[in-house]
């Protein structure tokens, strides 16, 4: 409320209407982050197992593997992807309003808006997906509704936010893990993606997010843990050293090679 509070009163200062703002009197503390459960890396490989076979795998695949937003998910047409070229463009995201229903709408922030590599394994799904909604396409004939999305209905029709949500929930319950929400997939990409040591600003990247400084914000447990993990690393190199038992060089032998010189 603050937030939306003060710059609203500000600009009232700017136009004459009042003498000064008095939002800028009240002090706010940062807020919490909010918690998050993502998936391990052997429950990321459950999940994917179960959604093997899935007539969305294709789109799962997409959330684990890039940390796509659900609304970004359902927003991607077919001209937004590169197959040949392995990349996807980012440029909107399919919501629900309460005045026009499901609409496309802009990306989240400017940043947002964004082009993303995509693994090997996705392009291969979205390949024979690409297919297999040519064939309902032949299927549904004169029915078919010409949206232009990569996931839709078996009539071509785009797919609500909240039955993405009911088969996500009924993978989870095949592949008997615990209850997490759909944006924990975007927070289970990021958090593995840092533990297998990808660089933070390639992660910033990959989100979408506008300053590295909020993927550092959200992701601080994770860097904590890896820090901790460096250390006790260097903790046991230092109590235990490794001695080096081979015979000194004195420079009298000849270097070893791999293979004879010919």
């Amino acid at each position: 409320m603050h937030s939306v509070l003060k710059p609203a009163l500000e600009h009232a200062v700017r136009e004459g209407e009042i003498p000064h703002n008095v939002a800028r009197n009240v002090r706010t503390g940062a807020p919490w982050p909010r918690r998050f459960e993502p998936l391990t890396t052997e429950e990321a490989r459950e999940f994917l197992a179960a959604a093997s076979g899935h007539r969305l795998q294709p789109l799962f695949e997409l959330a684990l593997h890039t940390g796509l937003r659900k609304g970004e998910l359902l927003g991607l047409r077919w001209e937004d992807l590169d197959l040949a070229g392995g990349t996807a463009s980012i440029r909107r995201t399919l919501q629900r309003t309460n005045s026009s229903g499901l609409t496309a709408l802009p990306t989240k922030t400017q940043n947002s808006e964004r082009r993303i590599a995509l693994p090997t394994a996705c392009l291969r799904s979205l390949e024979q997906h690409r297919d297999r909604q040519r064939k309902e396409r032949e299927a549904a004939g004169t029915d078919w509704k010409d949206s232009g999305y990569v996931f839709t209905r078996p009539d071509g029709s785009p797919i609500e936010g909240a039955t993405l949500t009911r088969h996500f929930n009924t993978l989870l319950h095949r592949a008997r893990l615990r209850r997490i929400r759909f944006h924990d997939l975007r927070h289970s990409a990021a958090t593995l993606l840092l533990e297998q040591g990808v660089e933070l600003v390639v992660i910033k990247e990959l989100l979408g997010h506008a300053h590295i400084g909020v993927t550092a914000a959200v992701y601080a447990h994770v860097r904590l843990r890896l820090q901790r993990d460096a250390i006790d690393l260097l903790g046991h190199a230092l109590r235990e050293p490794t001695w080096n038992t081979s015979k000194p060089d004195d420079g009298d032998e000849p270097p070893l090679c791999v293979a004879p010189v010919p």
